[in-house]
């Protein structure tokens, strides 16, 4: 489903391309309406392909150690090349990203013929723009702000869609808000020059494992583009509404930040040794935990906490497999997980000597002992799962799992702090949720954490019950907790569903990339190095062919499915990676 798709950006904006097609794009942000969108309607999405007229064979690849993408197109009449970014780079003492696309347009062999196509939308496809031309530039009409595309190509082939000859370089520039007043080459090339530039540059800044680098390294790349730079939120997916499976109906909003995948997330940044995106995702999540109230799984990249989840009728869907979602009920449901998962994340600034001082310890102290509050006032509570289970609430083992964790952190925040009694108050918590996850949330005929407490089911999120110590490498449990899991949830030995049992859209059918991930490091921890790597390398050889991962590998093909890019797939192949390479030593 997501073969051949490229994304590119600036961390203000994405898109995602295939053979030359831009796909899906948003503007100004990543939670807006597109502006193009046939990934999901290839009628109503609109447009903007540069395409080879009679090409045979187009081959995508990136730019080593960047988010610059190339396409080539090779055809009887010649060959052309189309590289596309978004600008991004070091001005003034700041980061110059504006919404800007940029292509480029090179012949590369005899006489290739070319042909671009450019019709934007907006309003998820209702409002189709007018347009009007000038000199030599394009003029969208209907947009909240002006829509330009500058080029030296000819206007006349650009508004008539008419193939010409590529006999020498073309530059196209679409622009939201402010228009490219500067010269469109030497602007052009200097921006791809210096976008190159600010790519390796990071990637250098970069620590990698022995092994695995290329697959580390466009991994950190994918997350790094999901970081919105401004508030420094950090996006699940860049797209919405791509099914989990053809026909499930499983399609949802994935442009926002879930509390749930912060911690991880904020472990591969600090394995990846990039201290400034951990400070900035950490600057976002302390303005959440500092408010009043009940915390949400999920929040908007401004940190709002509205997102109602609405049903776009007119919109096909992927393959006409819809529907399309925008927003997400998520924003309304309790999962109790997240006080854990926010102690886990904010831990950082209180024990990370890079961010010690930040913050005044009677904030700290405030902040620790709020969330604290949370977990002990629902510790006991039914919630709706880290799945996110619509029509019920039980009272899951993964969430007391995260009181646990977060209860256990606590203990120690508290006494870097020197507050004895907010330890002793975490101690006391930490043995409750010990208490209740050996009491009702252990089966002990399975030999497993169960998904909820007195009930046989099994999650693969418990298998984090391994990576966060509640069962240590040499207790028997863990062995049987993991073999237990991977027995019951996997599809064919290694790739994991989430859980087992049917929920309010019927039973679970795509294994769920993290899944096999966690499954990665949870063997590696246990010392089963040689079967993890097994599984591992299995997993490498399932990307998308540009070293990208969705949400979802559906077992009967071993195609991706789901949202795209994934952040949490590969925030999982970025730790499980580090966990499972040789020591540089």
């Amino acid at each position: 489903m997501t073969r051949g798709l490229g994304i590119i950006g600036n961390c203000s904006y994405s898109a995602l391309l295939r053979n030359g097609s831009v796909e899906w794009m948003c503007w100004p942000r990543p939670d807006s309406s597109f502006v193009f969108g046939p990934l999901l309607d290839a009628e109503r999405g609109g447009v903007f392909a540069v395409e080879g007229v009679d090409a045979t064979d187009v081959r995508q690849e990136y730019v080593e150690n960047t988010n610059v993408l190339r396409t080539v197109f090779d055809g009887p009449s010649g060959t052309f090349e189309l590289v596309d970014f978004a600008p991004r780079f070091q001005q003034y003492d700041r980061f110059f990203k504006p919404s800007m696309l940029v292509r480029i347009l090179r012949p590369l062999s005899g006489e290739p013929r070319a042909r671009v196509r450019c019709s934007p939308r907006y309003d998820y496809g209702l409002v189709e723009a007018g347009s009007w031309r000038a000199s030599n530039h394009i003029e969208y009409a209907g947009f909240p702000a002006p829509v330009r595309l500058t080029t030296n190509l000819p206007l006349t082939y650009v508004e008539d869609e008419r193939p010409f000859l590529l006999e020498r370089d073309r530059h196209l520039v679409l622009t939201w808000g402010q228009p490219l007043e500067a010269g469109l080459e030497e602007t052009a090339e200097h921006f791809l020059e210096r976008t190159v530039d600010y790519w390796r540059g990071w990637v250098k800044g970069t620590r990698v494992p022995r092994d695995y680098q290329g697959e580390v390294i466009r991994s950190a790349l994918a997350l790094k583009l999901h970081q919105y730079e401004d508030t420094g939120a950090l996006l699940a997916a860049t797209t919405t509404s791509l099914p989990e499976h053809p026909g499930s109906g499983r399609t949802w909003d994935y442009r926002y930040c879930w509390l749930r995948d912060a911690y991880f997330t904020l472990n591969a940044f600090e394995r990846l040794g990039h201290s400034e995106e951990m400070e900035l995702f950490l600057e976002y999540l302390r303005n959440l935990a500092e408010r009043e109230g009940a915390l949400q799984p999920a929040y908007r990249i401004n940190g709002g906490e509205l997102a109602p989840e609405t049903e776009l009728e007119h919109l096909a869907g992927f393959n006409g497999d819809g529907p399309v979602r925008v927003g997400n009920q998520a924003f309304e449901h309790r999962q109790n997980d997240v006080y854990g998962e926010m102690v886990l994340s904010v831990s950082r600034l209180f024990l990370d000597t890079r961010f010690v001082g930040e913050i005044p310890p009677l904030t700290a102290v405030s902040i620790v002992s709020n969330l604290l509050d949370k977990i002990e006032a629902r510790l006991e509570e039914p919630d709706a799962g880290p799945w996110e289970f619509r029509g019920r609430t039980r009272l899951h083992s993964f969430a007391v799992l995260m009181h646990w964790a977060g209860a256990r952190r606590s203990i120690e925040i508290a006494e870097a702090l020197g507050d004895e009694d907010l330890a002793a108050r975490a101690r006391e918590l930490a043995g409750r949720a010990h208490t209740l996850l050996e009491s009702r949330c252990w089966n002990h005929e399975i030999g497993a954490l169960t998904q909820v407490v007195d009930e046989p089911q099994l999650d693969a999120a418990n298998l984090l019950a391994v990576h966060l110590g509640y069962l240590d490498a040499g207790d028997p449990r863990a062995t049987s907790h993991v073999d237990a899991i991977r027995e019951r949830l996997s599809v064919d030995g290694g790739l994991l569903r989430r859980y087992d049992g049917n929920d309010d859209f019927g039973s679970m059918h795509a294994a769920f990339t993290v899944c096999s991930f966690w499954l990665v490091e949870a063997l590696a921890i246990l010392g089963r190095k040689d079967e993890a790597r097994e599984l591992f390398e299995h997993l490498l050889g399932l990307h998308n062919g540009l070293g990208l991962y969705s949400e979802d590998i559906l077992p009967d093909t071993l195609e991706q499915a789901g949202n795209f890019p994934q952040t949490y797939s590969h925030v999982g192949l970025i730790n499980a990676a580090f966990r499972l390479s040789r020591s540089w030593d």
